[in-house]
């Protein structure tokens, strides 16, 4: 059933993902401690990119405080509370690039140029998330206590 519900993911990614540029990033341990570019990310955003059935595509797997948004999916771990269990630094290593700390995560990775072979080529390489959304992302789901 996850493998489906990955596969699903991945193909729903391909017919959202825009060409965005990759940033480099270093990896301390179980995070990523820098802001990809530096940049500062806006909590309002962030909760639009989780909520969005178009972009972040997070409540296909996740369920969140996202009141308005019905179905959500529950073959993830809730995001409820996730600002408290997490650093900044974790949070984003796991929007990033979950693989890198759970290898067979079904969780595509959002900003990393190792996508499963499953993604088509026009989007191969590229990250599903540019590095402002990312960090949009990240502020929102540290608010989350």
């Amino acid at each position: 059933m996850r493998r489906r519900a990955g596969a699903t993911l991945l193909a729903a990614f391909a017919a959202t993902a825009a060409a965005q540029e990759l940033v480099r990033y270093e990896v301390q341990g179980d995070g990523i401690p820098q802001p990809l570019a530096g940049l500062r990310g806006d909590p309002a955003r962030g909760r639009a990119i989780v909520a969005s059935r178009q972009t972040g595509l997070c409540l296909l797997c996740h369920s969140a405080p996202v009141t308005e948004e019905r179905f959500q999916g529950n073959l993830a771990p809730d995001l409820a509370g996730v600002g408290a269990r997490y650093s900044d630094a974790q949070l984003r290593l796991r929007v990033v690039d979950p693989r890198r700390l759970n290898p067979t995560s079904f969780m595509p990775a959002f900003h990393s140029d190792q996508h499963p072979t499953r993604v088509g080529a026009p989007w191969a390489g590229k990250p599903i998330l540019s590095a402002q959304q990312v960090e949009d992302v990240v502020a929102w789901l540290r608010t989350l206590r």
